[in-house]
């Protein structure tokens, strides 16, 4: 099967006094079209580093690919120019980012936001592009969409905005979208909105999409395959059932394990004990994951673990699954 995106091997850095420190580390995976991927993790673990890695929408100057592919439909676009990510971005891969009430201008109207896309992309009038802004608004579930063009950010709501991000987002009809947070500081009735709207959109356009996201119940929701990710690397991949019944990383095991339940009675939550280390303090061997695991054994300081595969569709790194051999360190 033909693969819409394929990350091999990334690597992003940052210029932090003069020295390279990875945010995203060795990591690599695949995306299917109309498929829905999940990337999960706590905050700082690397998954809006990698999603503008796949944009090329890095801070100029101080993040950088070191290392690795991106091919979007068969295609290596890492060393792309920036013109040439213009004829991408917004046609063939979009983006809704993660935080609604400041990633539009405050300066344009909405309307202006979603016809720019429009006229960048396609050869039509203003005048069409306007007729197309207002439909997108329809099909985004805005009412009085006519007036909303009209007015500017400030004006609507964090919901109302969310949904024009995805306006703007699907405007050219893209191939793959990566949806960083898209339900991020909504209520819980607009963020049911929003994820029903994304599904739809999803299989009408038969687009795939890259979901990034803290709430496991949005992945349990929208997400065929899911990848969890920890300090830079990705440390479990599977689908969404084998997620949830069958956990293996003790890392997603204390994530599953925070999500609370109806079903039974807890006197306190469940936490995770220490926070992710920063790119300054990221361990240089062993699992970067050691200082936080309660099933943490003595090689696990000193032993890296890597992805593998360990069962059908479902891929592991950590010691508790490889052979005595390599945990001993032959790798």
């Amino acid at each position: 099967m033909n693969l819409m995106l394929e990350v091999v091997n990334l690597k992003t850095g940052f210029d932090i006094e003069g020295e390279i420190y990875h945010a995203v580390d060795d990591v690599s995976f695949s995306v299917k079209p109309r498929q829905i991927i999940g990337v999960v993790g706590e905050s700082g673990c690397g998954k809006s580093v990698m999603s503008l890695s796949i944009m090329k929408l890095l801070p100029m100057g101080i993040g950088q690919i070191t290392d690795g592919e991106i091919k979007f439909q068969g295609k290596n676009i890492e060393n792309n120019s920036n013109d040439e990510m213009n004829k991408i971005r917004g046609k063939d891969i979009s983006m809704i980012f993660q935080e609604p009430m400041t990633s539009l201008n405050p300066v344009f109207t909405i309307g202006f936001q979603i016809e720019e896309v429009m006229l960048n992309h396609s050869n039509i009038t203003k005048k069409e592009a306007r007729n197309k802004a207002i439909d997108l608004l329809k099909s985004v579930g805005i009412s009085r969409p006519e007036k909303i063009v009209e007015e500017y950010p400030h004006q609507l709501s964090g919901g109302m905005r969310q949904r024009v991000m995805i306006a703007i987002a699907i405007a050219c009809q893209p191939k793959l979208l990566i949806a960083d947070e898209p339900t991020t500081a909504l209520d819980v009735t607009v963020q049911a909105q929003i994820l029903e709207l994304l599904k739809s959109i999803q299989e009408k356009n038969d687009m795939s999409i890259i979901l990034i996201t803290h709430d496991l119940g949005v992945v349990a929701e929208m997400c065929d395959e899911v990848i969890v990710m920890y300090a830079g690397k990705i440390v479990e991949r599977t689908n969404v059932d084998n997620l949830f019944y069958n956990p293996k990383h003790p890392y997603t095991k204390l994530l599953m394990a925070s999500i609370p339940r109806i079903d039974k009675e807890v006197e306190e939550l469940a936490t995770i004990q220490g926070i992710v280390p920063s790119l300054k303090n990221m361990p240089k061997t062993g699992c970067r994951f050691v200082d936080r695991c309660p099933s943490a054994m003595t090689e696990c300081s000193t032993v890296t673990p890597w992805l593998e595969t360990i069962d059908l569709d479902h891929d592991v790194a950590c010691l508790l699954y490889k052979s005595s051999d390599i945990r001993e360190g032959v790798r």
